[in-house]
């Protein structure tokens, strides 16, 4: 397999291949198909899904409780878009905002101390609506002590239906929450920004943050702490925090925003809407996260993508767009019919088969019949370029071997040794 390019974000993305009228069709398509199905699966069983709403807006969208049934968009490419897979996922704004049920639960985790965060929360700047759905505020200390155990990790996960994350902290989260959070996509903690953005010096970088000083003020109410370095690390922790609309906006950015999950895989799939929804909503996502994913997370763009297509969880894929091209402009993937390099890799290749055809014991058995036969010849070649020594006898010749006048002798002696046991088996009378 090629080497995988690393993933970097683009300035400026590219226009985007994907034709809204085509996605608009498929979008149509699929939506009728879904609703076709459920209403199908009904009439067979004879039973609604238990999951459908009562009221009347459910059966405009479809009917049959496929309102809240998730549309994915999968984008295919030539290659891995990254070498091992993200834990840490990435969004994508949406014009239609997913996630917008008043009923969603939110965790939101944040960087120590949580009391500056509870407060922000709380305080009257904050949207109170937004406040309703944001159940639990806690800190990477607390969820590290509290939350500890895999019974209270699953029992946390079971109790929120959307989790975000300081994204200063999103990188220790692995090791804090452990498998119950990471072994599917599902419910991986988001990351939003909730601290102010340090200002950039005069060569565009930003600036470092400050180094702390003493022990990280981490746990509310801690044994350790005075009452008087609690409130400190609270009134720092505001200090650095953004506003109250600020964060907010960005909660609600990131509940609405699609999320992408990138693996090393030739397939990536993003959630972009519902069965319920109007196909024109469905459509409008699907180009914006087509030209997001492409633009910023595959390695060389649309030149890397070998299709995009619509599909639900139980049905076919919609095509929406595919490439001409099966492989990448000069790559080197496949080689060419008459080339150098394929040349080069067909006669290594014969080389390698030779090589596996004679083992270790034949390789060494025949090296050191090569080396006698070498020995021998040279010995041959010394006795006749050197003179013979002037009163020095020469050595006798070996006599040839007789292997046939040796077999005679063998075989005589075996018949005489017979004639002679049975010579003494008359005299014994048996």
């Amino acid at each position: 397999m090629a080497e995988t390019k690393a993933v970097t974000r683009a300035d400026s993305l590219p226009e985007s291949k994907v034709d809204p009228a085509q996605a608009l069709t498929a979008t149509k398509s699929l939506l009728a198909y879904i609703k076709k199905t459920a209403e199908e699966e009904t009439a067979k069983t004879g039973k609604r899904n238990l999951l459908a709403a009562d009221d009347d807006d459910d059966d405009e969208a479809g009917g049959n409780g496929v309102a809240e049934t998730p549309i994915w968009l999968t984008v295919s490419t030539k290659r891995h878009i990254l070498d091992s897979n993200r834990l840490q996922p990435n969004t994508i704004s949406v014009p239609h905002a997913l996630n917008t049920d008043d009923d969603t639960t939110i965790c939101l985790i944040t960087a120590d101390p949580q009391r500056a965060y509870k407060d922000i929360v709380a305080s009257d700047a904050f949207p109170a609506a937004l406040r309703k759905r944001i159940t639990r505020v806690v800190d990477l200390g607390h969820l590290t002590k509290k939350f500890k155990s895999y019974e209270a990790q699953r029992k946390l996960f079971s109790e929120h239906d959307v989790f975000l994350a300081d994204d200063r902290i999103i990188n220790r989260l692995p090791k804090a929450l452990g498998k119950t959070f990471y072994k599917t996509t599902v419910k991986r903690p988001v990351p939003v920004v909730l601290a102010k953005r340090r200002p950039r010096g005069a060569d565009g970088k930003r600036a470092k943050a400050p180094k702390k000083k003493g022990p990280a003020k981490t746990v509310d109410s801690d044994a350790t702490l005075s009452a008087e370095d609690q409130a400190a690390a609270v009134a720092e922790a505001l200090a650095s925090a953004r506003t109250p609309e600020q964060i907010a906006a960005e909660i609600t950015k990131a509940i609405g925003s699609a999320v992408v999950h990138l693996s090393a895989s030739e397939s990536t799939s993003v959630k972009v809407g519902l069965a319920g929804w109007p196909a024109a909503h469905v459509a409008a996502n699907v180009e914006a996260v087509a030209r997001e994913l492409v633009g910023k997370y595959v390695p060389q763009r649309w030149s890397s993508v070998k299709s995009i297509f619509l599909k639900g969880p139980k049905t076919m894929a919609v095509p929406i767009w595919q490439t001409d091209e099966l492989w990448l402009e000069g790559s080197k993937d496949v080689l060419k019919t008459g080339s150098a390099q394929l040349k080069a890799y067909e006669e290594r290749e014969a080389a390698k088969k030779e090589k596996a055809n004679v083992g270790k014991k034949r390789k060494a058995v025949t090296e050191a019949v090569e080396k006698d036969e070498e020995k021998s010849v040279a010995k041959k070649g010394k006795a006749a370029a050197a003179p013979k020594e002037a009163g020095r006898p020469a050595k006798k010749a070996k006599p040839e071997s007789n292997d046939s006048a040796l077999d005679k002798q063998i075989a005589a002696s075996k018949e005489k040794l017979r004639k002679q046991k049975e010579a003494a088996k008359k005299a014994m009378g048996v």
